[in-house]
């Protein structure tokens, strides 16, 4: 979304405001989604009304003109018997198996052949629900059976609840209880037969679990032995086991720190073959300071360099003892650098052979830990591998145990279904009731909920529409929305602002220089000062259609450059309907006849000069050039050169020049005057300035090259949740000591 520019850089980037930029992308903000709703609130309010009543009165109806009662019998279903004694699990799982069994059945209560059952019943054909409300039809019949039949399985119970809902509470009774008696007919035999068959099966399987928990014991006796460890099920084995991997983990830390130090002693020799052909070293050099050759020497040449000096003082430099001496201090010192040469080359070589022998023991030692570390591994590899093979075979063992418990117990419970065998896989616990209360008592809430919700929906979505399909620029963020252009100043309503009741629009700034549109037009003056452009002496007003205010701001904003000591000329360019001369009546005895028809177009046709056209105001410093008579072609007249040399005359004698122009989507005029000033401003009125008009009046201006420093919104609504509402407040608050005191 383009940002609104501040007034320091309003006109900078005129090139990327152009309204044929792109299509608007900006989304609305929670802030102007909130000033929709107050908008609207009403309405809002009226659909939430309607629905909830109507929610309330579709409640009273369906329960007066419709009522449904439901019936309702449980079915007690007992547990199956297992088909794979294997399967027996868990208490959980054997509640999810018994619970899926409740499902099938219920499943099998909801079948055709089954409703088809129902039907063929006498009671049920011989019900008014039957004969009136499906018309005897067997298809419509088992339709509404599909719908309004049902059969819930219990999910912690052994019950299945079947409940039948009609108009008559009498009948879903019957037919509930008659389906029941069908169901439990059909499938409430004995299952002696099923018993005596399960038995012989969890027996066999018996026997062969029992043979597969010796097995798995004979399988770890194998284990312990292969081991040589009888106690893996005790802690000392375990301990055993732990010290074999602390044992390996030791090792490890010492081989891990062995080689580091095998990498480093080799770094070491490295360095020491490096130094033994490079320079002396601190080490050499203290070896040397040792030597008793280097000492004697140093001694010699001490006592040679002390004769050396008295010899001079006595003899001279060129005397035949002076040059011995001096011979021999050289000799000695020849002497020196020779044995310092070989105390150096020793010491280095020792220090490499001393390393290469410490190496080669290090690298001895960790043959011998990896030696270790193998076999401690290997040990371990043993140890984990038996304990396991151990805990498998463990582990089998103790399932089996298990499932033989459970099929033992299995067993058991199969021997006393077979001391009773009439006992039925489906019982009836009773038979259904008459309901006495209808089916939505019980969901009264949800009518007027229901419909207030509906509504409340309806009416935000009225909402929204109503917000889309006003494509009018009624507001800021619609400028900066829609036409990507900079908005110079904001002109309310002026219904919004008592300060002007009595106050001609053309001249709030001087009538009422304390209301809210007075400083709105000071701002907008203040606006154009900082455009960041040029400064401009020549300013053309301009609109899209008539009637958008464009007049006014004209001549407010005229008196608005004055007040800050302007001269300023206002002329008329609105030759096919002029309006100044409404809002500046002709005033003055010297006013002729003649003087009274000098305008705009006598200048344009050459019957006057534009000194004799030019009338003071009732405003000092404001001069106006009203647009005097009707001319034929008025946009070729003002093509003409003598509108060129008219803006160039005026500006030399005025600090402003603003030029009141025709509606841009009417006639041409304004694209002629537009070029010859400096710069154009735009109002778009927002009571009847649709998105489309603003943006062909932009496109048209800037075709062809105007300078529109932006645009000025005439007429804004102070709307619930605007900005202008507060703004009054606050206005009015801010002014109010000042206004006071102008009062009295």
């Amino acid at each position: 979304m383009k940002r609104n520019p501040s007034p320091m850089n309003i006109g900078r980037n005129r090139k990327d405001a152009s309204p044929t930029a792109g299509a608007p992308t900006a989304a609305l903000t929670p802030k102007e989604v909130f000033g929709m709703l107050r908008r609207h609130l009403w309405l809002i309010l009226f659909m939430t009304t309607l629905g909830m009543a109507l929610g309330a009165a579709g409640w009273v109806l369906v329960r007066r003109y419709a009522p449904l009662y439901r019936a309702e019998a449980i079915l007690k279903v007992l547990p199956p018997i297992e088909t794979d004694p294997m399967e027996i699990v868990a208490a959980q799982v054997q509640q999810d198996l018994q619970y899926g069994h409740r499902v099938s059945l219920a499943n099998l209560m909801k079948r055709q052949d089954s409703l088809q059952g129902l039907l063929e019943s006498d009671k049920v054909r011989g019900t008014k629900w039957f004969r009136q409300e499906v018309h005897g039809d067997i298809r419509e019949a088992v339709a509404y059976l599909e719908d309004n039949l049902h059969a819930f399985p219990h999910r912690e119970a052994e019950h299945i609840i079947v409940s039948m809902t009609c108009g008559s509470p009498k009948e879903a009774a019957l037919i509930v209880n008659e389906m029941v008696r069908l169901f439990v007919n059909e499938h409430g035999d004995t299952q002696r037969q099923d018993v005596n068959q399960k038995l012989i099966e969890l027996t066999g399987r018996q026997s062969f679990i029992e043979k597969e928990v010796a097995d798995s014991e004979r399988a770890l006796q194998r284990v312990r032995e292969e081991s040589g460890l009888t106690d893996l099920e005790r802690p000392s084995g375990r301990y055993f086991q732990h010290t074999v991997t602390m044992r390996l983990n030791d090792l490890e830390l010492q081989e891990s720190e062995l080689s580091l130090a095998i990498q480093q002693l080799r770094a070491d020799i490295e360095n020491l073959r490096v130094l033994a052909e490079g320079p002396i070293t601190d080490q050499v050099e203290h070896a040397i300071e040792r030597d008793p050759v280097m000492i004697a020497l140093a001694q010699q040449l001490a006592m040679l360099e002390g004769q050396l000096s008295g010899r001079l003082t006595k003899f001279g430099e060129g005397h035949r003892v002076v040059r011995q001496t001096q011979e021999l201090i050289d000799e000695i010192e020849q002497k020196r650098s020779q044995r310092r040469l070989e105390i150096a080359e020793q010491t280095r070589r020792a220090n490499l052979y001393n390393a290469r022998d410490t190496l080669r023991v290090l690298e001895e030692r960790h043959a011998q830990l990896q030696l270790l570390r193998d076999q401690a591994s290997e040990k371990q590899k043993l140890l984990d591998e038996a304990r396991a093979r151990y805990e498998q075979y463990t582990k089998v063992r103790d399932e089996r145990i298990e499932m033989l418990n459970q099929i033992k117990t299995q067993i058991e419970k199969l021997r006393i279904m077979l001391s009773d065998p009439d006992t039925p896989k489906v019982q009836a616990l009773g038979l259904a009731p008459e309901p006495l209360e209808m089916v939505l008592s019980r969901h009264v809430l949800l009518w007027g909920p229901g419909g207030t919700l509906l509504g409340l929906l309806l009416g935000l979505a009225l909402t929204f529409l109503m917000e889309m399909l006003n494509d009018l620029v009624r507001t800021p963020s619609d400028v900066r929305r829609f036409l990507h252009v900079p908005l110079l100043g904001v002109i309310p309503d002026a219904n919004e602002d008592r300060a002007v009741d009595d106050v001609d629009l053309c001249h709030v700034v001087k009538d009422a220089p304390y209301s809210l549109l007075g400083e709105c037009y000071r701002r907008c003056r203040t606006n154009l000062d900082l455009t960041g452009e040029a400064a401009f002496k020549t300013l053309l007003i301009a609109s899209g259609a008539p009637g958008d205010g464009k007049t006014s701001v004209a001549c407010n904003l005229a008196a608005a450059f004055v007040a800050k000591y302007e001269k300023v000329l206002l002329i008329d360019a609105n030759l096919r309907q002029p309006s100044l001369h409404l809002a500046f009546p002709r005033t003055g005895a010297e006013e002729t006849k003649e003087t009274r028809r000098q305008g705009l177009t006598s200048i344009l046709t050459g019957q006057c000069d534009y000194q004799a056209a030019i009338r003071p105001s009732s405003i000092a410093g404001l001069d106006l050039i009203y647009a005097g008579p009707p001319t034929a072609g008025p946009a070729e007249v003002l093509a003409g050169y003598r509108m060129k040399e008219l803006i160039e005359g005026v500006v030399q004698h005025y600090d402003r020049v603003i030029v009141d122009s025709p509606p841009v989507l009417l006639v041409s005029d304004v694209k002629v005057l537009a070029r010859l000033v400096d710069a154009t401003l735009l109002v778009f009125n927002a009571a009847t300035t649709t998105r489309g008009a603003a943006q062909r009046t932009l496109f048209e201006l800037q075709e062809v090259g105007a300078k529109v420093l932006g645009c000025v919104l005439f007429g804004a609504e102070a709307m619930k949740g605007g900005y202008f509402r507060q703004q009054f407040k606050a206005y009015r608050k801010y002014l109010k000591p000042q206004l006071a005191a102008n009062s009295a």
